[in-house]
């Protein structure tokens, strides 16, 4: 598949919903994931990423206004060794909790499937990296309704062995606004990464829909060893 701008991707869709980039950067250096999240209604939009640890959790920005909790209260990004999880709910936990049994990620999710949010049923959507010896390679997951039926839900993992220099991949939720929303359809779309973790934020953060973007995580891990930069914009603050 033709690689794509995230750029042009992102302007021209006013609701992707929750998003997840992983790649590698041109230089071949590093790994990097982001994770975005958007809302429609107050409850959505009233959140914030603030830090957990090594990852990062949802919070309210005013707690007054938190309407349910349920399906927008959790931990986006957790980190396992040398495994960097990054989901759009509490699967993060699950994945999580089946590794460390020794499950692999495709394994941990077969409890899970998408969000009980009738009639939307939000595809619940996953990645993993894995930073080694010098190695990198990461996976992603949606599993999705078929087409809105609640009974049936589809599984799809996507895997990636030494990926390509310079292109990522971007999973979101939604393919467009709607209501019921419709879910993603497809691959994962190839699209370019930039070398700079600031550049790379800026990129996203300033193409999603200023209306509805609410926040972003970024992170950038060298493969040599592992260390990594962290950025977080919160449109509440």
């Amino acid at each position: 598949m033709k690689q794509l701008s995230l750029e042009q991707e992102l302007r021209s869709n006013a609701y992707p919903g929750r998003g997840i980039v992983i790649g590698r950067t041109p230089d071949g250096t590093r790994a990097v994931a982001a994770y975005f999240i958007m809302g429609r209604s107050t409850n959505s939009r009233n959140r914030v990423f603030v830090e957990d640890g090594e990852g990062i959790r949802t919070q309210a920005f005013d707690p007054s206004k938190m309407e349910d909790p349920s399906l927008i209260i959790y931990a986006p990004v957790r980190v396992l060794g040398d495994q960097t999880i990054v989901t759009n709910g509490d699967q993060t936990d699950t994945i999580y909790d089946g590794l460390k049994k020794g499950l692999s990620f495709e394994q941990s999710l077969r409890s899970r499937c998408f969000e009980p949010d009738a009639p939307n049923y939000t595809p619940r959507i996953s990645g993993i990296l894995k930073v080694k010896d010098s190695t990198f390679h990461y996976a992603m997951s949606i599993l999705k309704s078929n087409d809105g039926d609640p009974d049936s839900c589809q599984r799809f993992t996507f895997s990636y062995e030494n990926p390509k220099a310079g292109e990522g991949h971007f999973l979101h939720t939604y393919q467009h606004d709607g209501s019921p929303l419709p879910s993603f359809a497809g691959e994962p779309k190839p699209v370019a990464i930039p070398d700079d973790i600031d550049a790379f934020t800026g990129l996203l953060w300033n193409s999603l829909n200023e209306d509805n973007k609410v926040s972003l995580f970024v992170r950038s891990i060298c493969i040599a060893d592992g260390t990594c930069e962290t950025r977080i914009v919160n449109k509440n603050s």
